[in-house]
């Protein structure tokens, strides 16, 4: 399987190529504050098997030896390395390929760091778009 992603504003690209070895939603604290966000999505890839096709990521030292890579011009994250807990992988965000509906979740992990509203969040009211624009 061959995916193909990128940033917001378009300056990064990047190509995944084989199985992902797993595709989680992580609920740590380092996450979430790097993302902005209640949780993030990864899918794991073998080093070898993600390609940066064009641009240029900036990487950050969020925690040891966590090492998180994102456009330097819009600021979304792509990329998670970490050589000691995770050796020879890549963690791409899979919210930014073309089609992140290919790769779906299989698990929540790092849930002991989960904000406690995130537990029942899929309880909550929805709506198609903003509420009165249904």
């Amino acid at each position: 399987m061959k995916l193909s992603g990128g940033c917001q504003c378009g300056a990064v690209r990047y190509a995944v190529e084989g199985d992902p070895q797993h595709v989680a939603l992580c609920h740590c604290n380092d996450c979430r504050k790097s993302a902005g966000a209640p949780m993030v999505s990864w899918a794991a890839f073998a080093e070898d098997e993600f390609t940066l096709e064009q641009g240029e990521l900036t990487t950050y030292n969020s925690s040891g030896t966590a090492l998180r890579s994102f456009c330097p011009q819009c600021g979304t994250g792509i990329a998670y390395r970490n050589a000691e807990f995770l050796p020879g992988i890549v963690d791409i965000q899979s919210a930014t390929l073309d089609d992140p509906q290919a790769l779906p979740p299989g698990a929540h992990i790092q849930v002991a760091e989960r904000i406690g509203w995130m537990e029942s969040q899929h309880e909550l009211v929805q709506f198609a778009r903003y509420p009165g624009q249904d």
